[in-house]
């Protein structure tokens, strides 16, 4: 229990200093079992931002999803960046409130390449976790690298920059990760291109 809480209040803290809303820590706690059970047609990133940004061009969010064996050797690993690609939606019809005046929403989802990639490592993970007895553990991490998407115009710095991510259609939209592109250009640099 002592380490339940321990997560819990570690959890608070990131939120509080790392851009994380504290309503989401609950989705964000079951985000890697969420995705490995995931349909990839539904998975989604919405990135609210400010009307004047313009990604620059070919540049899309990209997932990072690393499944890796406790004991070296026990099973082979699995480290995959899945682009993403740029989706043509409205708000309205994806659920999302409407931004305010200034603001609009990039919406982006998997391309068929990359739904078939995350099909093919989420039936890998089944199979892993079918050979429980025989497997000492491992560890899953993701990661959605979105810098790129944000244009270097110092002008957008301090604009305010909003993810939100959807698993599955029933369960909507989350907020990710919220703050200014400053920050977020910053926190890719320190965490290695993770936010």
């Amino acid at each position: 229990m002592k380490r339940l809480v321990g997560c819990y209040i570690l959890a608070a803290l990131l939120a509080a200093c790392g851009g994380i809303p504290l309503r989401s820590i609950p989705r964000l706690m079951q985000l890697q079992t969420a995705l490995l059970e995931a349909s990839p047609a539904e998975l989604m990133l919405a990135i609210q931002v400010d009307a004047r940004l313009v990604p620059p061009a070919g540049a899309v969010p990209v997932m990072h999803l690393m499944i890796q064996a406790r004991e070296i050797g026990a099973f082979e690993t699995i480290d995959k960046k899945l682009p993403m690609r740029y989706s043509v939606g409205s708000n309205r019809s994806l659920e999302l409130a409407a931004p305010s005046v200034g603001r609009r929403w990039l919406i982006y989802s998997f391309p068929p390449e990359s739904q078939a990639e995350l099909a093919r490592i989420q039936t890998y993970f089944h199979e892993l976790q079918s050979r429980r007895d025989e497997i000492k553990g491992g560890s899953v991490s993701v990661g959605i690298a979105q810098e790129g998407v944000a244009a270097q115009n110092p002008a957008l710095a301090n604009t305010r920059w909003e993810s939100w991510l959807q698993t599955s259609y029933k369960d909507g939209f989350f907020e990710l990760w919220s703050g200014t592109v400053a920050a977020l250009l910053k926190q890719a640099n320190t965490v290695g291109g993770k936010s």
